[in-house]
């Protein structure tokens, strides 16, 4: 590859072409002037030809010096602009987050919070999601349900999901409270729809007949989402309007305020699960600082979706 001229004989050359001085172009770079008019000479000397007339007071270009200044000062405010771009990017304190609805009021408003307790001056953006993730050029964390099977190298699980069944603390089934499994077949099964696995797989571990009683089984909208179904399978329970089969994690804030119970515990491993993915190329301290936070927080989380 071939040699460049010093990047200093550059900046010389160029600021001395804009004030026609070398006296301004040494007011302007923070040097002598005999600094500015050694830079110029050494790249008249690389070069081979001379790029300023020299006259008792002033300067003017030679043919050369016209012909190279365009070049050169378009190389320069390039540098320029990388080294601005990427100072601005390392210090930017943005994060912008994509994720589940459902997590927006199980879990991650309290991530956030903590967050923001030690860490000043960040800017996060949330994005809620409905069944897919927003445009991966829009966030710089994302966090997705996604089924075990179709788990990539590319995502971080955040904790492995249990499924557990609930009710409100005074639901009754024909007058008598929920005290045996048996009684599942015949309640009100409240469906998360996209999640009919979650029924099938309960029912299974209970070595029970899954079907709902037609006339009575609720059911959630074909409009709500994945995520924003399960909250709204939980509010259902939480009404008194039957039994659902929900994640943990997301089941947890329900528990501990009295809303729900789980009639009988139990823990069946959930073939979905929540999973992390963020930015690699690039990423600022912010991104980085943000993702490890909450990593760290969904090893706290775990317990809570542990069997």
């Amino acid at each position: 590859m071939m040699q460049l001229p010093h990047l200093t004989f550059l900046r010389s050359f160029e600021a001395a072409a804009r004030h026609m001085s070398f006296t301004g172009a040494s007011d302007e770079l923070g040097c002598t002037q005999s600094a500015v008019s050694n830079h110029v000479r050494s790249l008249e000397t690389y070069i081979g030809r001379p790029l300023f007339v020299r006259h008792s007071r002033s300067l003017s270009l030679t043919d050369v010096g016209e012909a190279y200044l365009p070049a050169v000062r378009h190389a320069l405010q390039e540098i320029d602009n990388a080294t601005k771009s990427l100072i601005t990017n390392t210090h930017k304190r943005d994060v912008v987050i994509s994720f589940p609805v459902s997590l927006a009021a199980n879990w991650l408003p309290e991530v956030i919070s903590r967050f923001s307790e030690h860490h000043e001056n960040m800017n996060i953006t949330l994005h809620g999601t409905i069944w897919t993730d927003v445009d991966e050029n829009v966030s710089d964390i994302s966090i997705s349900v996604v089924h075990v099977d179709k788990i990539t190298p590319d995502l971080i699980t955040l904790w492995t999901e249990y499924l557990t069944v609930l009710c409100a603390p005074d639901y009754r089934f024909d007058g008598e409270p929920m005290t045996h499994a048996s009684q599942l077949t015949k309640t009100n099964q409240i469906q998360v729809l996209g999640r009919s696995e979650y029924w099938e797989l309960v029912m299974q571990a209970l070595n029970l007949d899954g079907r709902a009683c037609p006339a009575s089984s609720s059911s959630i909208s074909s409009s709500s989402s994945s995520s924003s179904s399960t909250n709204l399978a939980l509010e259902m329970a939480a009404r008194g309007l039957g039994c659902v089969v929900a994640p943990k994690s997301l089941a947890r804030i329900y528990m501990d305020r009295g809303l729900l119970v789980e009639p009988f515990p139990m823990s069946v491993p959930s073939p979905w699960t929540y999973c992390v993915h963020a930015v690699q190329k690039n990423a600022t301290p912010a991104i980085r600082q943000f993702k490890e936070w909450l990593l760290a927080e969904a090893e706290n989380q775990r317990k809570y979706a542990m069997p």
